[in-house]
């Protein structure tokens, strides 16, 4: 079957696709929003929403969304159809599962992933929508939940040039940073890299914080020093200021997604045949911290475990 040619879209405005939204949670949400309201803005194309929840479904009806009964209907009714799931298992069904997206579309449709998933689940939904004539691009989300509701998400995509050309008003409305990574797979595996280095140094600057309380230094100062060198990262400049060292636990990004990314990583990792010494040690971590109770907790959480285990007052700015 013939793909849609791309007409050089410049903005969501010009776009007259129907949009279907699958997956409706803590990051779905807020994206699936903003990119309804710029439909709305630009009196584009209607968006037709699916999730398990009724009462996800039901607040983006209220501010005009068209609620779907079933995968099969979004399939039916939606030329493009993002997908923000929870893990591997969850996007299958929804694509290649009965009633799910692949079989049922009535025509053409262009599916955009933007779960954290396994690599390779991500290479079998790609082959057997093409093989059915349907396109897909795999587009993750870098950042937390607080940068969606903003629409400031990074995305990372994967993704043939035509493709990307439709797709790119949709993220343009969610997001403000985009990088096309290269063709579909290219997206999620840039994203693993990405998670691995944030959510190993997670635990790396849980440590070092720990070993600032024990030496009973200057908080504040001590993180000046640290972020003027080399040492420096997201987690001491923004993250952690924003979130455990200010006292809020509340997820942004949960202990149970970390570890479940962190896993991601490191089974293609070793199917790769890379040692990955430190993200083994991490995940331990991650494991200790699910198993006290914290797998729904933020996971800056982390920092406060460290100081736990050394019998030291957690820090906070």
């Amino acid at each position: 079957m013939k793909r849609k040619p791309h007409n050089k879209l410049k903005n969501l405005e010009e776009s007259m696709e129907r949009i279907g939204f699958i997956g409706l949670g803590a990051m779905g949400r807020p994206m699936a929003r903003n990119l309804l309201r710029g439909l709305r803005a630009g009196g584009g194309a209607e968006m037709i929403v699916y999730d398990m929840n009724p009462d996800a479904v039901a607040a983006l009806v209220a501010e005009g969304a068209k609620a779907a009964g079933s995968i099969a209907e979004v399939a039916a009714k939606a030329d493009i159809i993002v997908t923000m799931l929870p893990d591997s298992p969850d996007v299958e069904a929804v694509v290649l599962g009965p009633g799910g997206l692949a079989d049922s579309a009535k025509a053409e449709i262009l599916v955009m992933d933007m779960s954290t998933i396994d690599p390779s689940v991500t290479d079998r939904l790609s082959k057997a929508l093409g093989e059915r004539g349907h396109g897909f691009v795999d587009a993750p989300v870098g950042r937390t939940v607080t940068f969606a509701e903003q629409g400031k998400s990074l995305f990372m995509v994967g993704a043939s040039s035509n493709d990307f050309g439709r797709v790119k008003p949709l993220l343009e409305a969610m997001g403000n940073t985009i990088h096309h990574c290269g063709a579909p797979g290219a997206g999620i595996r840039t994203k693993l890299v990405n998670n691995y280095i944030a959510i190993v140094m997670n635990q790396v600057n849980a440590e070092a914080l720990a070993l600032i309380q024990s030496f009973d230094l200057g908080l504040q100062q001590t993180l000046d020093v640290v972020n003027g060198t080399t040492a420096t990262n997201g987690h001491l400049v923004s993250n952690y200021p924003a979130k455990v060292l200010g006292g809020d636990l509340d997820p942004g990004f949960r202990v149970k997604l970390a570890d479940k990314d962190l896993n991601l990583a490191l089974d293609a990792a070793r199917a790769a045949d890379i040692p990955m010494f430190l993200g083994h040690a991490a995940r331990e971590c991650y494991g200790l911290a699910r198993a006290a109770g914290h797998a729904e907790t933020d996971w800056t959480v982390l920092v406060d475990l460290a100081c736990a285990r050394a019998g030291l007052t957690p820090p906070r700015l």
